[in-house]
Formats: structure tokens, C-alpha cells, sequence
């Protein structure tokens, strides 16, 4: 417990790569939570449709599995939470959403 009143402090030298640690975390949280914020609207028999225009190409959707499907993500943490959907599309064959959401829940309370 004491720990927690004591707060580490790390200076860092000029230049020093900043990829690594606390930092690194909280963008990983922050690109992850963009995509969370993207497909949870969708969810429920309230979901809202989403426009997604892909060069001349238009879909208008509420179904999860396809919103994340048309999305460009380059975010490796956020590329990473797409999988977890897909993989999840590929098992079960529903509840990309969900898990999309679930994971999101997850990482706000770690943040």
C-alpha cells in the first residue's frame, strides 16, 4: 500500500524513445477505446446505422461484424481488438459487438 503513496518518477534525457511504458499503454488504451466507440453504437435492437464510404463504394450497416470489416485500422493495439472480433465471427459466428464492447469495458477500468 505504501506504494501507492509513494508515486514512481522517471526522468528521461532528451531524445529517449518514449514507446515503451506508461505512455505507450495509454495510446494503446486510447486507439482500442476509437474503435470501441465506433461499433458500440450498433449494438442492440436500438443500434444506430453507420454510413461507410469506401472509395465509390457505399454500405450502410448496424451489424457490427460488418462496420469492423470496412474499417482501415493501422493502431497495432487496435488492429489487434478487430482480430479478437473476427476471431469471434469465424468461432461463433455473432457477438463481434459484444466482445468488441466487453473489451473496451476492460480497458476503461484499467486506464
Amino acid at each position: 500500500m505504501s506504494h501507492l503513496l509513494n508515486p514512481r518518477i522517471v526522468l528521461l534525457k532528451d531524445g529517449t524513445d518514449t514507446s515503451q511504458g506508461k505512455g505507450q499503454l495509454l495510446s494503446n488504451i486510447s486507439a482500442c477505446n476509437a474503435v470501441v466507440d465506433i461499433v458500440k453504437t450498433t449494438l442492440g435492437p436500438r443500434g444506430m446505422d453507420k454510413l461507410i464510404q469506401v472509395g465509390e463504394k457505399v454500405t450502410i450497416s448496424n451489424d457490427g461484424a460488418t462496420v469492423i470489416s470496412l474499417l482501415d485500422i493501422v493502431h497495432p493495439a487496435a488492429s489487434t481488438l478487430v482480430d479478437i472480433a473476427k476471431s469471434q465471427d469465424e468461432m461463433v459466428g455473432d457477438g463481434t459487438t459484444s466482445v468488441v464492447v466487453l473489451a473496451g469495458g476492460l480497458l476503461k477500468n484499467i486506464k
